[in-house]
């Protein structure tokens, strides 16, 4: 489909059509504005954060494919949890607790990226990547959370 790619660094639901996306899409014959606005819907979870956003034109057609990439997990999760960094010794020392909506907010916004086939396995894989950071999940460690999510103690908070 594509015969062009623009690609830009842009803050998450505020892409205009100022540089570097407008001078960049002008050439290719696209309605920018209907452009910017799909960028701004799909980024509008990443507020704040930079997120890398690659814009794929058939210049024939005019047809367009925005393709989202996306912060790593554990930069998503330092900022759901309001932190700057993780922890030095995560087994011992724990910088924040989230919540189960939390983690599943992060899984939602790595969707794409993650392996897992279903809402409770992507959970699982952030939940892991908590772990990993000195991060807990309502207030238990990131284990003990991924055994309740498996036996179906979040599942009404979860909305499969």
């Amino acid at each position: 489909m594509a015969d062009t790619s623009v690609e830009a660094l842009i803050e998450g639901g505020k892409a205009t059509a100022a540089p570097p996306l407008g001078p960049a899409l002008g050439p290719t014959g696209v309605n920018i504005g209907q452009v910017i606005q799909d960028i701004n819907k799909k980024t509008k979870d990443f507020a704040g954060m930079q997120v890398p956003v690659t814009v794929n034109v058939d210049t024939d057609t005019k047809e367009y494919e925005i393709v989202i990439g996306t912060p790593p997990a554990a930069s998503l999760v330092m900022e759901e949890a309001g932190i700057q960094g993780a922890s030095g010794n995560p087994r011992d020392d724990i910088v924040a607790d989230l919540t189960i909506e939390q983690v599943q907010k992060v899984s939602r916004m790595k969707q794409d990226s993650l392996t897992g086939k279903n809402v409770k396995k992507r959970m699982n894989e952030i939940l892991g990547t908590c772990r990993g950071m000195g991060v807990t999940c309502e207030g238990k460690p990131a284990n003990e959370v991924i055994a309740e999510i498996n036996n179906g103690k979040y599942d009404e908070r979860i909305n499969e």
